[in-house]
């Protein structure tokens, strides 16, 4: 039989919020409402993210709507889990511990819902008790190629998921004099043409850099329609500037907002 003082206990254990996240009203009686996708052409509205302290507060501090940057652009569907990892992000007095275990969290919702984009083909297996099941596989001839070096931080998240998959680098800077991006480094797998191509880079910016990027990958072969850009915060500059430039490009990310979290190469990598 229950005791009352372990009821007690098992009433507050359930009550008990996620960490950082904030208790609803327990007096309103209503459930979380379920969030749409937010996908290009979804209208639903979008919530406000966190600024960090060394960001301009003359911004606007709302998500911008996608719909007028038309279906290449994904948005990842909008949960309480994602808005916490996002907010943590972008927190100034995140430990660097917590900034990399929610930025790796965040980056394998992102790689989870990249592979989703891929193709595939129906299949039948067999059960252990000997029924059919019709079922999926992907297709062969993927590949990650990530952008050094916030780009290599992605990476672990796309080996978690697919174990043997190749995966190529691109480093590209800054000219000191000109300020255009400009290739240093790029090795691919040998046959990247025929593959489809993950691209990593965790934050778009101005887009310059995967602009470049994305011109080193059609010098060998690859098409525009066979890259999906993995990213998790964007700019509306930074992804209006790449699908202008490549229209068949497809980009995945977790939110289009006019201030992007730039600084977390350095947090991800400890170099701040």
């Amino acid at each position: 039989m229950e005791t009352p003082l372990a009821s007690k206990r098992f009433d507050l254990a359930v009550r008990m919020p996620c960490h950082n996240q904030q208790l609803n009203s327990v007096n309103s009686g209503q459930e979380h409402p379920m969030k749409q996708v937010r996908f290009a052409n979804s209208s639903s509205s979008s919530v406000p993210a966190v600024l960090n302290s060394s960001e301009p507060t003359d911004v606007p501090t709302q998500p911008v709507s996608p719909d007028s940057l038309g279906p290449q652009l994904k948005l990842l569907p909008l949960n309480d889990q994602i808005r916490e990892l996002q907010t943590i992000i972008r927190d100034k007095t995140t430990s660097r511990g917590d900034f990399v275990f929610c930025a790796d969290r965040l980056i394998r919702l992102v790689v989870e819902e990249g592979l989703n984009q891929l193709p595939f083909s129906e299949c039948t297996v067999t059960t252990p008790t000997g029924y059919k099941y019709e079922g999926v596989k992907f297709e062969r001839g993927n590949c990650g190629v990530s952008i050094m070096r916030s780009g290599e931080a992605m990476e672990q998240g796309l080996r978690d998921c697919c174990r043997s998959i190749r995966i190529g680098k691109i480093l590209i800077q800054s000219d000191e004099e000109t300020q255009k991006a400009k290739v240093y480094y790029a090795k691919f797998p040998p046959d990247v043409y025929r593959r489809k191509v993950l691209l990593m880079y965790p934050i778009l910016s101005t887009g310059n850099t995967v602009i470049e990027a994305v011109r080193v990958l059609i010098e060998h072969g690859v098409q525009p329609k066979h890259i999906i850009l993995l990213s998790l915060f964007s700019t509306p500059h930074g992804a209006k500037s790449i699908i202008q430039e490549f229209p068949d490009i497809t980009i995945l990310t977790t939110e289009v907002h006019p201030v992007a979290p730039t600084h977390f190469g350095q947090r991800y990598f400890g170099t701040d």
